[in-house]
């Protein structure tokens, strides 16, 4: 079924480059691509939520100390303190 797409000029050049490389027509490749995305988007590894990008960091930790999250705040001041005495 015929169909027509505008593309811009390094669009084009890149479908062309493309082509010559792999030895396909320029539909061959457009419809290749067509199906690589079509692809990616059912096996979900499309756009991914923010949580999937870092679900690797996300857990439990054992050892360390237990009080972590004990007087962050004041912690986080004497931090900044000290950084601010070193400068002088």
């Amino acid at each position: 079924m015929p169909l027509s797409v505008r593309l811009g000029a390094k669009t084009e050049s890149l479908i062309t480059r493309l082509a010559r490389k792999r030895r396909q027509t320029k539909s061959e490749v457009i419809r290749d691509a067509i199906g690589a995305l079509a692809e990616q988007e059912t096996n979900g590894s499309g756009k991914k939520r923010p949580y999937d990008q870092v679900a690797h960091l996300i857990g439990c930790v054992k050892g360390g100390p237990r009080d972590l999250s004990v007087r962050t705040g004041e912690k986080f001041r004497q931090i900044l303190v000290d950084r601010k005495r070193m400068r002088r």
